[in-house]
């Protein structure tokens, strides 16, 4: 009889964390929606892009999410929607670096150093977004990654008061994009709890080493700082 009881206890433990994961998951969804654009030519140009680093290699097989994101992320730089890119990921080791990775192949693509900006302490997207504002002092940036880390990474923008939008790009379907896509509901619920009820902090920060503007970004400004006096007068 105890036997069952404790059964029946695990049960509605199990169907109460899996309920509110759910919920949390949809949550996340909905309250980025009307940040998340799908087509280069239609969001908006902000002087920063912040790809979000991931492996180039995936058992000696080109990543699709890692190449999907560096060819957003040169459109976007092409159709002059984004001037600076913010490479943000992982240094675990000198034979694992996601950020020098990016930056090789974009200066392949002929990107110049001048635009290209490192971040070597992006171990996770909190770190990666909350960096980009403590440490370069952006907080008017696009983000560039798949629709699923596109709406935990706004949301963790959001919550840190940081003015982002995001460029989702395509990602694998199948087996594989189901069992990142359940990994991703896990990930949700960490965040609550990291933003919520620990208020995790990024692992490293440091002295701040701000992304200088670019003369298109300082032209920009004198727009509005003009169109908001005009507006006052």
């Amino acid at each position: 009889m105890k036997l069952l009881t404790i059964c029946r206890l695990f049960a509605v433990l199990c169907i109460i964390l899996v309920s509110t994961s759910l919920l949390i998951d949809r949550w996340v969804s909905a309250s980025t929606s009307d940040r998340i654009f799908y087509d280069v030519s239609h969001i908006p140009s902000r002087s920063i892009g912040l790809v979000l680093g991931t492996s180039k290699y995936i058992a000696k097989t080109l990543n699709p999410y890692y190449s999907y994101r560096m060819e957003a992320a040169l459109e976007l730089y092409k159709q002059g929607k984004i001037n600076v890119f913010l490479l943000s990921g992982d240094n675990a080791h000198r034979s694992y670096n996601e950020p020098w990775t990016m930056k090789r192949d974009l200066l392949k693509s002929g990107i110049p150093d001048s635009d290209i900006v490192l971040d070597y302490a992006g171990f996770r997207t909190l770190d990666s977004v909350v960096r980009a504002k403590e440490v370069f002092e952006a907080d008017h940036f696009v983000i560039i990654t798949q629709k699923f880390h596109c709406e935990r990474a706004l949301f963790i923008a959001e919550s840190n008061n940081i003015d982002a939008i995001c460029l989702a790009v395509p990602e694998p379907r199948g087996f594989a994009g189901f069992k990142i896509r359940l990994r991703e509901v896990l990930a949700r619920g960490k965040a609550v709890i990291d933003l919520y009820v620990l208020d995790i902090q990024p692992r490293f920060l440091g002295p701040k080493e701000p992304i200088e503007p670019t003369p298109s970004d300082k032209t920009n400004a004198n727009i509005d700082n003009k169109n908001a006096k005009e507006n006052t007068n």
